[in-house]
């Protein structure tokens, strides 16, 4: 809704600032080089010439490989500042790495919205066991019933479902199955497009290095699912309880989806967007200023997503189901009455709704007053534009999460609610990636104000 012309404009505005070396007929040479070719400018130049031609060779000769020795240096310096690149092998090469990396950054965000699902219908328990490499699922009514009887044994059965039919297991069964394929699909596609890559020299190894932690984070996510899952096969601690996911380890699988996103996109920002978009060097002043709001913001809004798990691994969303207020007070009186005092903050059905509640008021809060501040502000339009979609993200999100309370979380706005969090999340990425600084060398051919065109 909002993010599809913010990116256009920043990818626009980058692919502008970046031609700016072919408009002025530079070429983007480093502090390194410009040092190297101090030898090689005048008069420092003419007089170590001179003196080399007049001490070392006979009269009426001259130096053939001197201007062979300049090329040298020259190709040196690109090469040294090539390697800040993460992809070196043309824009083809980069424009298809990119591709892939996005690709995936949207196939980890699918991921995130189908456990989103597989939560709210309460699937994610339905199957008692777990392999790395996956199984194929039940094929025959023999297998189904096999299947079923394993779900009779958990706690969850005998607590919340007893007495459901084989027809209803079949479909949370499925729910998680899918849940689990998408993935190992997803490492399919990850690691096949890095192997082919690697082998045609797209990646340096900087990129290799990184998208190697990446994969090893997403098979540790895995790990990470099951851990979580078998927690909720346990029995609860009273017979009053009810069975449920660890939230602790609940809020660890959901942080560490976020992360893998939100390395993937930002690798893949960097692949297609070399340098941020400038065209200034007021410009580059103003993405500083802005740059001051955008981190602690940032990190406020990646706060309030992992509250968001704590809230979903305790259930508290079915608790306190009115607004502003909670129930008939602003503050329950209960908020503090686990020991020791910090848990209150992680399984404290109170303490977990008013602490996303407060964090997700102040991340609107904050972001409005990013927009005003930056009003005025002499920056860049892509920035302008990115911001302007944040904040009407994070409106939508806050509306999202008061809808979903006030409708005792259906499914539906449940998930949206869970997707409107890491959509918000790619906005302050986008942002971040928009305003960083940028590099010596164009900086070094950027003028004081945009020239009229």
């Amino acid at each position: 809704m909002f993010g599809r012309g913010a990116v256009w404009s920043v990818l626009k505005r980058s692919k502008e600032a970046c031609g700016i070396y072919k408009l002025r007929g530079r070429t983007p040479f480093s502090p390194y080089t410009q040092n190297s070719f101090k030898f090689f400018t005048p008069p420092v130049a003419a007089h170590y010439f001179h003196a080399f031609q007049s001490r070392l060779l006979p009269k009426g000769e001259h130096v053939p490989h001197m201007r062979n020795f300049s090329k040298m240096v020259s190709a040196e310096a690109r090469h040294k500042e090539e390697l800040k690149m993460l992809v070196t092998a043309g824009s083809h090469a980069r424009k298809v790495v990119g591709i892939w990396l996005f690709g995936s950054a949207a196939w980890v965000f699918s991921m995130v919205v189908l456990g989103g699902l597989t939560r709210l219908t309460r699937s994610g328990l339905s199957m008692t066991d777990w392999k790395f490499t996956g199984t194929l699922p039940p094929l025959s009514d023999e297998e189904w019933l096999q299947e079923f009887e394993k779900y009779k044994q958990s706690p969850e059965y005998k607590r919340v479902n007893r007495g459901m039919k084989i027809e209803e297991f079949k479909f949370i069964y499925w729910m998680e199955y899918a849940h689990r394929m998408w993935g190992r699909a997803l490492g399919v596609i990850f690691a096949l497009p890095y192997s082919y890559f690697l082998h045609k020299g797209y990646i340096t190894v900087r990129l290799g290095l990184r998208l190697c932690a990446l994969f090893a984070l997403g098979a540790g996510q895995g790990l990470i699912g099951w851990w979580m899952v078998k927690s909720g096969l346990e029995e609860p601690p009273s017979e009053y309880s009810p069975p449920r996911v660890s939230p602790y380890r609940l809020a660890a699988h959901l942080t560490s989806a976020f992360a893998i996103y939100c390395g993937l996109f930002w690798t893949a920002l960097s692949v297609v967007m070399p340098e941020p978009p400038a065209e200034s060097l007021t410009w580059v002043r103003g993405a500083a200023k802005v740059r001051r709001l955008a981190l602690p913001i940032s990190v406020l809004v990646g706060l309030t997503a992992v509250s968001g798990a704590f809230v979903a691994g305790n259930d508290a969303g079915h608790a306190f189901n009115t607004f502003p207020k909670m129930g008939d007070t602003w503050i329950p009186e209960d908020i503090f009455e686990m020991k020791p005092l910090i848990r209150n903050f992680f399984e404290n059905t109170s303490t977990v709704q008013l602490d996303h509640r407060v964090l997700a008021t102040a991340t609107l809060i904050s972001m409005g007053v990013l927009w005003w501040s930056t009003r005025k502000l002499d920056i860049h339009p892509a920035v302008r534009s990115v911001i302007g979609g944040a904040l009407g993200m994070a409106a939508l999100q806050v509306t999202l999460g008061i809808s979903t309370l006030l409708s005792y979380v259906p499914v539906s706005l449940g998930t949206a609610h869970q997707a409107g969090a890491l959509t918000l999340l790619t906005f302050m990425l986008l942002l971040n990636h928009t305003i960083r600084r940028p590099s010596l060398s164009l900086l070094k051919s950027l003028p004081q104000v945009v020239k009229a065109h």
